[in-house]
């Protein structure tokens, strides 16, 4: 998903989880697609309310601050100087003012368009925020092939323990979008996979009309689908994990590249 210009992503959400109990779902979405060296002419309201918004505070350090600074901060960090092309947010909108974001992505790129790294911004339904940074330890090109691993850190699910290891998967080239994340647990074992994919349309007043009419209240459908989902999975006897104490660190990075972390990088 390279190039300029702002994009409305039209996709579809899959989680399937494999044990100790089977349960699949899945529904169709759409989310915000732009550089955020472009935020300033999105089309569509910005941090005020509108049918369809974008308010800077709900991502990054979620105070309404320099959203590339963060990233880039994070990147610099990291020491990912070979990511100096634009970054790309992919974020649900605020419908009717509300908005909950399960995971938005940062697309990294270099200047000649290559993916270089992705923020994943993970959101859960208890107010707390953590963010995986996914790259190579070498910092090449991330591919449709590369498989990324790294450290589950932060609880999301009460049906799931703060344990185990994610892998990621991205194709973000040319106007299809695929984002892959697997959850292994249990010695090893693959026990969650999901997945969006889809593709991106010009972001004007019309496509953010067809947007809203055509899944409408596609928020607020993300929070009801999560709790329902939670349910679920109690009347079939998941067994249930309180929410453990967050961890300090708010920023981790996938395998390898977690011990290259600079000990001036920026405090998010």
């Amino acid at each position: 998903m390279n190039g300029n210009g702002h994009r409305l992503f039209f996709g579809r959400v899959m989680h399937k989880r494999l044990f100790p109990k089977r349960n699949r779902f899945s529904y169709k979405v759409y989310y915000l697609a732009f550089p955020l060296s472009q935020t300033g002419t999105l089309p569509i309201a910005r941090n005020r309310f509108a049918p369809l918004s974008f308010y800077d505070r709900d991502h990054g350090r979620c105070d309404g601050s320099s959203l590339e600074g963060w990233a880039r901060g994070i990147l610099a960090g990291y020491n990912i100087k070979e990511a100096d092309g634009e970054i790309r947010l992919v974020c649900m909108p605020r419908v009717l003012g509300y908005v909950f974001n399960p995971v938005s992505f940062w697309l990294c790129y270099d200047k000649q368009e290559s993916l270089r790294a992705v923020l994943c911004e993970v959101h859960n339904t208890f107010g707390e925020r953590h963010t995986y940074l996914c790259a190579h330890e070498n910092h090449r090109p991330v591919t449709p092939q590369d498989v990324l691993r790294g450290r589950k850190l932060f609880h999301v699910s009460p049906s799931l323990k703060r344990e185990g290891h994610y892998e990621f998967r991205f194709d973000a080239h040319g106007e299809k979008l695929g984002i892959w994340i697997d959850f292994f647990y249990g010695g090893g074992k693959r026990q969650l996979v999901t997945s969006l994919t889809g593709s991106l349309e010009p972001m004007n007043a019309g496509t953010l009309r067809k947007a809203f009419w055509l899944r409408p209240l596609v928020t607020f459908k993300a929070i009801v689908l999560i709790h329902w989902q939670a349910l679920r999975l109690l009347a079939k006897g998941v067994e249930y994990f309180p929410k453990p104490r967050q961890n300090r660190e708010h920023v981790s990075a996938t395998d390898n590249l977690a011990k290259m972390r600079s000990s001036d990088s920026a405090e998010i």
